[in-house]
Order: structure tokens, then sequence, then C-alpha cells
């Protein structure tokens, strides 16, 4: 059963917003809302995807994405239902609403078609008590989490008469197609992820209440030391909307049974309803608990007191454990006195107890509930990873210190070790009787992780490492802070090349870090400069030049495997790669410009390159160099896989794949593929301009320079790339220059910009607040 037209009733956010990753995926997609009274009766459903094309994170991974949607209404567009093979309910969170809904779906849908919900709340045996047979085998609860494109959760929860092929279709295609990471869950109140999520929520606005905590304080807390978002917990909320809490609270609380935890944690907030009444609901809102003071022509953020509701400049929070966290860790952090770390204990013993509490009543396995927060609430570590962190016999003996149960669950753990080992290289999670089994892996599924326990690197050092992925295939794995690429990094690629060569049939360049490659260390390339070592510098360009170089024109082929970042140094690395297996976030451009340099490791050949290779792109010496010029001069940055295709990044023939946990198998198919016959690729030949081009793309510096929009150092930095670009003074545009040229101009410009001192100051402001300066 294949799907390959889909419907989405509703159009809100949700609605829209999964419609939109459907579109993503490349499948034609039916939007449909209430009518409105008017000329365009549609205009609910049409001005959803308007806002979309507009929002910022875009829910569209390219624009053309948006045209597989069609828009329309629920009474004169019903019947298009029939044309579907999987259509999405997502409207409001009414049983009686739903169920009259089904019944209209039920008298227009193709047999075989299948009908989910995208409720958070309601029991999938009342969504489907009295309706008929057909549509109870066709029916499941697909349960995204928002955004859409961007959540990687997907929670499943299916009834007694759910037929398998129903379960089956929907499973293949969110996760192959849409990249979901699947939960099976109980049909149970607030499935997995919003049960234990909104109770941590709950636990930590009470906590920090009650020991007099500011929002700052308790989100600096209640995020990065314990793994969470930077958000945190008053941030969440704003993020979410305030206005949701009491409707997700008094809905949670409805369906829960009596004896629930999460009735004794709720409270009544006076602060609250203020807040929402007055129209502060978040950043949707006119602020939240936090806002943004926008008068006197300055924006500063400003925090909510909890005490008095009056608002503040947001200030840093200066708590000892905090700074006992940053070397001591979690145990650190909930052991210290200060009202952060009985904040943080106050929380977590309690959220953690919870989650041990209530398996298997949500789902029959804890690592489906550390997936569960992971995926859905962007935690690092789920509850019981982050009760073997603190170690599962110190938890459950710090709660019977204070007097309070410890779960059966946590019990067994506490006996057996932990809730997770590895045994004979493989990771194994406790279950309920005690016993442990093997986390299991959907068929397909590659992970680095589980190739480095079972197992020791070809080569490593403090960087990078070499690991044996199986059938002849190398995988490049750098380690390093957002995997920044140093000198290490480079002898590590040659150490590759010579590894491969002799024993291996291809190598993949993957990390599972949250980036593939943030570039190269700016902070070592400043410590250079500022001590005027020079001649590190310059070793640095002409190592990383040729081990990129050794990479394209290896003897096997080279695949890179990015996900998140590929910047700089990281981009480069896609750029001399014989295929380019992409995660569709990938996010990938070459942003030296903004730091007042240009590509030193050969990224202006290579895209040269690219573009004039392209087919579907203009021909002649200056279309690829205008390109080039405006793609790296402007520090565009692609923000996804299809943007990196659209710009030149990718070839219009490298692969994206959808789900992250995929990305490895399918780069290692790809370079098997390509290890067949594998031939390493000719040097390419470049027309430049020469001088003429430079002439011109000078006439253009000028006038934007006239027009306000380019600084003296972006003159100078724009300068010096269009020299590269069209091959220096000496180039003949009748004539193709040599890779090498364009090269050693590469280098000349780099080590001219890096000496100047406005460069070197965007570098120490781009590496102290993480933004560009222009200056």
């Amino acid at each position: 059963m294949g799907i390959d037209k889909a419907a989405v009733i509703g159009a809100g956010v949700m609605g829209s917003g999964i419609a939109a990753q459907i579109a993503n995926a490349g499948v034609p997609v039916l939007l449909l809302d209430i009518p409105v009274a008017g000329e365009d009766r549609s205009a609910l459903a049409k001005g959803a995807i308007q806002r979309m094309l507009k929002a910022d994170p875009a829910p569209f991974m390219h624009k053309g994405a948006a045209k597989l949607i069609t828009p329309g209404n629920t009474e004169d567009d019903l019947e298009r239902l029939a044309g579907a093979d999987w259509i999405v309910e997502a409207v409001v969170e009414d049983l009686e609403v739903k169920r009259d809904l089904y019944a209209r779906i039920e008298a227009v849908r193709k047999d075989g078609s299948i009908v989910s919900s995208n409720t958070s709340t309601l029991p999938l045996a009342l969504l489907v008590d009295g309706q008929p047979e057909r549509f109870a085998r066709d029916f499941l609860i697909t349960h995204f989490f928002n955004p859409p494109r961007y959540m990687r959760l997907l929670e499943l929860v299916v009834g007694e008469a759910t037929g398998a092929e129903t379960l089956d279709a929907i499973r293949d295609f969110a996760d192959r197609r849409l990249g979901k990471s699947l939960v099976m869950c109980n049909d149970t109140p607030g499935f997995v992820a919003n049960r234990i999520g909104n109770f941590w929520l709950q636990c930590a606005v009470n906590a920090a209440r009650d020991h007099g905590l500011t929002v700052e304080e308790a989100d600096a807390v209640m995020s990065r030391p314990v793994g969470i978002p930077k958000t945190g917990v008053f941030g969440l909320l704003d993020l979410v909307g305030i206005d949701l809490i009491p409707k997700v609270d008094a809905s949670l609380a409805a369906a829960l049974p009596e004896g629930d935890a999460y009735h004794g944690i709720r409270r009544g907030w006076d602060l609250l309803d203020r807040l929402i009444a007055e129209g502060y609901t978040g950043r949707k809102g006119k602020g939240g608990f936090y806002r943004l003071d926008k008068s006197g022509g300055k924006r500063v953020k400003e925090a909510i007191n909890l005490e008095t509701g009056d608002y503040a400049p947001a200030a840093k929070p200066a708590l000892e454990s905090l700074t006992a966290s940053k070397t001591g860790g979690l145990k650190a952090l909930i052991e210290h006195d200060d009202r952060g770390g009985r904040f943080a204990w106050a929380v977590l013993s309690q959220t953690l107890s919870y989650a041990a509490t209530h398996v298997p009543e949500t789902t029959d396995a804890i690592c489906d509930v550390d997936r569960a927060l992971k995926f859905g609430y962007a935690w690092k570590y789920g509850p019981f990873e982050l009760i073997d962190r603190l170690g599962a016999a110190y938890f459950a003996g710090r709660l019977e210190q204070d007097g309070r149960a410890v779960p059966p669950l946590l019990a067994k753990a506490a006996k057996a070790g932990g809730f997770y080992r590895v045994e004979g290289g493989h990771l194994q999670y406790l279950k309920v009787d005690g016993s442990y089994a093997k986390v299991p892996r959907p068929e397909g599924v590659l992970l680095l992780e589980d190739v480095k326990r079972a197992g020791a690197p070809i080569a490593k050092n403090g960087s990078a490492s070499l690991w044996d992925i199986g059938d002849g295939v190398v995988c490049l794995e750098v380690h390093t802070k957002l995997n920044t690429i140093d000198m290490d990094v480079i002898a590590i690629m040659e150490t590759a090349v010579k590894t491969v060569e002799k024993d291996y049939k291809a190598l993949v360049i993957y990390n599972e870090g949250s980036q593939f490659s943030a570039g190269a260390n700016l902070g070592l390339a400043l410590f250079a400069a500022n001590t005027a070592l020079w001649p590190m510098i310059e070793g640095l360009v002409e190592q990383g030049q040729k081990a990129y170089r050794k990479l394209k024109h290896a003897p096997f082929p080279v695949v890179a495997a990015p996900s998140g970042l590929a910047l700089g140094g990281g981009c480069e690395i896609l750029l001399h790669s014989d295929a380019v297996q992409a995660h569709a976030e990938s996010y990938v451009g070459l942003v030296e410009a903004g730091v007042g340099l240009i590509p030193g490791w050969g990224g202006c050949t290579e895209l040269l390159t690219r573009l004039a290779a392209d087919p579907k792109r203009p021909k002649g010496p200056m279309p690829p160099v205008v390109e080039a010029f405006e793609t790296i001069g402007t520090a565009k940055v692609a923000k996804s896989a299809f943007e990196a295709r659209e710009l030149g990044f990718l070839r219009p023939e490298d692969g994206i794949t959808f789900n992250r946990e995929r990305l490895l198998a399918e780069a290692k198919a790809k370079a098997l593929e390509l290890a067949e016959g594998y031939a390493p690729p000719e040097p390419a030949e470049l027309i430049l301009p020469g001088p003429s081009g430079k002439a011109a793309l000078d006439f253009a510096l000028k006038d934007l320079r006239l027009k306000g929009a380019a600084t003296e150092h972006d003159m100078v930095v724009a300068r010096e790339l269009a020299t590269v670009l069209t091959g220096g003074p000496g180039a003949d545009p009748t004539e193709p220059a040599a890779p090498d040229t364009v090269l050693a101009l590469e280098r000349r410009a780099f080590m001219t910009l890096v000496r100047t001192e406005p460069t070197l100051a965007r570098m120490e402001h781009t590496l102290e607040t993480g933004k560009p300066l222009r200056n």
C-alpha cells in the first residue's frame, strides 16, 4: 500500500505544517478547512499556505513544495478526498466535531485509504466508537509535534481493529518519506511525550515559585545543565503559547485517572490568568514571561517578576549551582544547596519518578519513552538516560532519603545496575520484567554509535576518527566542538586516503553530532593571527588544500553525509566529494565573507566548477562567476538540502535523506554503488573571464557601496573574491585555466585578508557572540 496523494483537514498551525512536510516529501496534498463567507470560500486554506511561505523558520524546505498543496474547503471540495491515500484530520479537539467529520469522510473516501487523527488528548477508542468497521480498520492516531518539519517525533496509536497493512503503510511513509522517529504508544491520555512533558513543565513552574527563582534562573538551570534546549521552561511556554497552558492542563486532568500524580501538582496562578487576559500570550502575543521592550529605539529583553508581575531587563543568572554543574555535571547541580540546586532536584526527582511509574502504561519500552522526549521535546537525554547519568541506585537512594516512594521499575534498575547496559557490543535496555533486551533498530538503519560500541577505531586522534562500517567502507568522523576542522582533522583526512586506498573500497564522511561541521577552527586561526604566527596559518591553508584535493582525486569514491550545519570548511568537504547524501535538514554555505575572509580550501574553485558543469545553468565564462560571487560574497546559507541543490552546493543527482537515522546507511550504499568500476575525476578546466570580468564585478561593487549596502571592508573582501573567481590579471578567457591557478589565488587572498585589522575584529566578534560584525 503506497501513499502517493494525501489530504489534511484543518489548516491551522499544525494541520498546515503537516501538509507542508508531506509536500516537502514530494507528495501532492489537499488542504481543507471550513468554508468562509465571501467570494473565496477556501480563504482559510489559501491563507495558511501564504503564511507558511513567509514564516521563519520556514515550514517549506523549498518554495516549490508549496505548489504541491491544493487549497479547498470542507463543503465544496470534500469529494476530492476520494483521490487521497492518506487523510489526516487536524481539527479542533472536540469529540463530536471529529466524529461528525469522520462520518462525512467515510462517505467519500476510497476503499483502503488511511484516515488518521492528529489529536493529542482524545483516546482512539472514543474516536472510533460507533464508526463503521471499515473506518476502524483504516484508522489510527498520528500525533505530530510542532513545528512538524523540525520536530522528529511521531507518536502512533492503533486500536484493536486497526489493520496491519494500515499501520505498516504509515510507519514506512512517516519514517522514510517524512523523516519521523516513530514511537508506538498505548491509548492513554497525553500518550508519552506530552504526558511526561506537561508534568515536567508544571513541576518546574511550581518549583520556581516555591524556591524563589527568577525566570532567568529557572531557565538557566532547567536547560543546558540538564541537556534541555536553552529555552528552558518559561522560554518554552512563551514559544508554544501561554494561552494554551490552561487548555492543555484541563484536557489532561480530565482524561487522567483520579490517582495520577499530575492531579497533585496542579495549581491555579493569578499571574498566568492576568497575562492571558492582557494579551501576553508568549511570542505570538505582546510577550509573556519574556518580552522585548522596543521603546527608545532599542530592543531590550525583559523578564517578568514571578511575584509582582513587573518586567525588568533580563539579568544573567549567577548561581553557584550553575558554576558547579560546569565541572561536576548533573549530580553536582542537584546536590548543591543553593536555590538552583534545590529547584533542579525538585523538578527532576518528580519528573523522572513519574516517567518510571508509567511504564508500561504509556508504552512498553523505556527506550521509547526516551526517544519520545528526545525527539518531541528536543531533550539531549531521555528520562531513563538521565537517571542512568545520575546512577539508578543513587537516584533511588535519594528518593528514599527524602521519604518518597521508589517506583518498582526504578528499584529493579537500581538492583540491576541501570536502565541501559552494553553487552557484547550491543546497547540493551531494562524491560519491565527485570531482564534486558537489545535496543531495536528499524531495518535499514545504521548508526555510528552502534559501530563504536562494537569495536575500536581504525585510527584516531583528539579531533577525528576512522571507523570500519562494514562491506569495505570506512567512516571519517570529526568530533571537535561543533565539529570544526583543525590540523588533526586534516591529518586524519590524509590517513584516511592512505588507509582506504590500501585496504578498503570507499570513504564516507559523517558524524552523529548536531552539526556536520561549522567550518575551520576560527579560534585557532585567530590565536595564530594575534601572535603573528603567519607561517602557521599559511601552513593550515596549504595543508588543508592538499588534503581536500587528495580526497577529490583519491582512487576510491568519497561520499559526504551532512546533517545540520555544513559551513565554510564543512561545505568544502561536500564540494570535494564524489557524491553527497545529505540529510534534508542540512544548512550549507561558504560563509567566510561574514568574518572578512574568503574560502581557502578550494571552495571557490569547486563551486565554480560545479556551477559551470550544471547543464541547466547558463553557459559562458561570466554566469558561473557572477553566481559564485553572489553566493560566496553574501555568505548565503541554504536552509535545507533542497536549497543547497538550488545554490549549487549539491549536484542534481546528489541524494537527500529525510530520516536522520537512515543517513549513514544510505551514504554507505551510495559509496558502494560508486565503488564498482570507480575512476577518480579528471582535473576540471575552467574558462575564466580575467580582467574584463573583474572590471564588471568592480562596477557592480561600486554601485553597492554608493547605495550604502556594503562597508569599506566589505569592498576589500569582495575585490579579493572577484580577483580569485575571475582568474586574476593573467587569465585568458579563450584558454582553460587549471584549478591549481585558482587555488593559488585563494591562498594569496586568504593570507592578505587575515592580516587586516577589520577581519581580525570580525573573527573575534564572531567567536564571542556567534554573530557577524559589519565594520
